[in-house]
């Protein structure tokens, strides 16, 4: 057990979409990892709700059967899974029907004092039919949170309808609109590197970085959200929500404090001053690809249009593309994105390039000087890794070589990290909205968005193809190095 772990107050938590996958194999476990490291009180309650007809013991059934293959062989874990079922009950519910409604705010409301916490795990075609029902039997008080799931919308204008209906029903400082990379320990650990050293923010600028490199790769495939991921693509999916969130928490300048405005005014900053990717650019700046069938995860996998089970589609795995921040800090340095699924791969992690050195003093024979790097890793290892230039030990001559100050989370501080969840929910209990996408910053996010969507979709050019396990189309390759960089793959300097 941490012993770091800050208990919350009691609080009734209701998953809307309390059967689907998200629940099951994220949420849920979460709130078991919170509740037996004792941060989450025996008052509190968490209630599933879905269309299934079923009894709190089949329900319970199936969080059980969760959560055991969530722990593994964890005994000690394993132990306390009777206890927090205590916790947990189930209340069949269709949201757009007000079938129901009376006796599930009835049974809410028996207890008054809690903070009650919705969290939408459903389609977002939803949303505004759950929060009216909620309005309309008085579940949306002061004391009431929501927690909306992204995707927010497919474009701006159907986000800011779904921002619209929401608002009306909740306040601002009561909607967390959440994005799991924000609870990352390497993202946080972002702030602690750039503000809580001296070493770093004095760097932190065009004057001495390069560029910077964005990677979230998969391995898997659509899987199971093939008529989801269809309509979506991995622009949408992950580069709207995701990957900007990540470049907005390495550019934004420093914040006042880490209040959560604070936090927000800034990564909103650097949204308004990325440089837009239009049809007059975008065929330089992106490149946009599709699996086919190759090897991957030690065997052979099929491509993107067998796993969804259609003869064709334009819709995208992968994103790679150059974006540029257009302020006095960033000017000049390009961040490079990409993401995709059937990489090599699972990896997601940042990396800072800085510049050469201005001038050498070793001679030509002691090996070739590169540049440092700062790579934070989100996953699968959350960690730091700093590449330094250091003479390669023994005599011979002075001989140089790039080396790793490598520093793993779970090695240096000898405890298991959370899961981003198990911070974000208990920061929503909490009502602390820092980690947590304002209404104007996803609004932002997609006016970035949209232009790259209409450039592409006039273009008339399907994606590129690229054999699964490989990093993606050959045209990715040269959108950065015709830059003279290289993307970083692995550990390898």
């Amino acid at each position: 057990m941490s012993t770091h772990a800050k208990p919350v107050a009691a609080f009734d938590l209701v998953i809307f979409g309390g059967t689907g996958d998200l629940a099951m194999r994220k949420l849920l476990p979460a709130l078991f990892r919170r509740f037996a490291d004792e941060q989450i009180p025996l008052q509190s309650r968490i209630l599933g709700v879905a269309r299934e007809d079923q009894a709190d013991g089949e329900y319970r059934d199936r969080v059980r059967e969760a959560l055991e293959k969530a722990v593994g062989g964890d005994d000690a874990l394993g132990a306390k899974i009777d206890d927090f079922l205590e916790l947990v009950s189930y209340h069949p519910l269709d949201a757009t029907s007000d079938d129901g409604w009376d006796d599930f705010a009835r049974e809410l409301t028996r207890i008054d004092d809690h903070v009650r916490v919705f969290y939408l795990s459903t389609s977002p075609r939803i949303f505004v039919d759950i929060c009216e029902r909620l309005r309309q039997h008085g579940l949306n008080g002061d004391g009431a949170r929501v927690v909306i799931e992204k995707p927010i919308g497919h474009d701006l204008a159907s986000a800011t309808e779904i921002n619209d209906a929401v608002g009306a029903v909740f306040a601002e400082n009561q909607i967390f609109r959440i994005d799991h990379y924000l609870g990352k320990e390497t993202v946080q650990n972002l702030l602690a590197l750039r503000f809580a050293n001296v070493l770093f923010e004095p760097l932190w600028n065009a004057a001495h970085i390069d560029h910077v490199q964005i990677t979230v790769a998969e391995t898997v495939g659509v899987e199971q959200r093939g008529p989801y991921y269809d309509t979506a693509g991995a622009l949408r999916d992950m580069v709207q929500n995701h990957l900007l969130q990540l470049l907005c928490m390495v550019a934004m300048e420093p914040p006042a404090s880490l209040d959560s405005d604070a936090v927000r005014d800034e990564k909103l900053k650097v949204l308004h001053t990325l440089k837009p990717i239009n049809a007059e650019n975008a065929a330089q700046t992106t490149v946009r690809g599709q699996y086919r069938a190759g090897a991957a995860n030690g065997g052979s996998a099929p491509g993107y249009l067998e796993d969804l089970g259609q003869p064709s589609s334009d819709t995208e795995t992968f994103v790679a593309l150059k974006a540029q921040v257009c302020n006095w800090r960033w000017a000049g340095v390009p961040f490079y994105l990409r993401t995709g699924k059937r990489m090599p791969d699972r990896v997601s992690e940042i990396v800072i390039h800085f510049r050469d050195i201005p001038y050498s003093i070793f001679e030509a024979g002691s090996g070739a000087i590169r540049a440092n790097k700062l790579v934070l890793r989100l996953q699968p290892d959350e960690g730091v890794k700093l590449w330094l230039m250091a003479k390669y030990p023994g005599p011979g001559g002075l001989r140089l070589q790039a080396v790793p100050l490598d520093m793993s989370f779970a090695e240096a501080f000898g405890v298991q990290q959370p899961d981003a969840y198990e911070r974000l929910l208990l920061d929503v209990v909490r009502g602390n909205l820092t980690l947590f996408m304002r209404r104007d910053e996803v609004e932002a996010a997609w006016r970035w968005i949209d232009p790259i969507l209409a450039a592409w979709e006039n273009s008339n050019n399907s994606p590129r193809p690229y054999a699964a396990g490989t990093w993606g189309p050959s045209a990715s390759v040269a959108l950065i190095e015709r830059d003279g960089r290289t993307w970083h793959d692995g550990d390898g300097q």
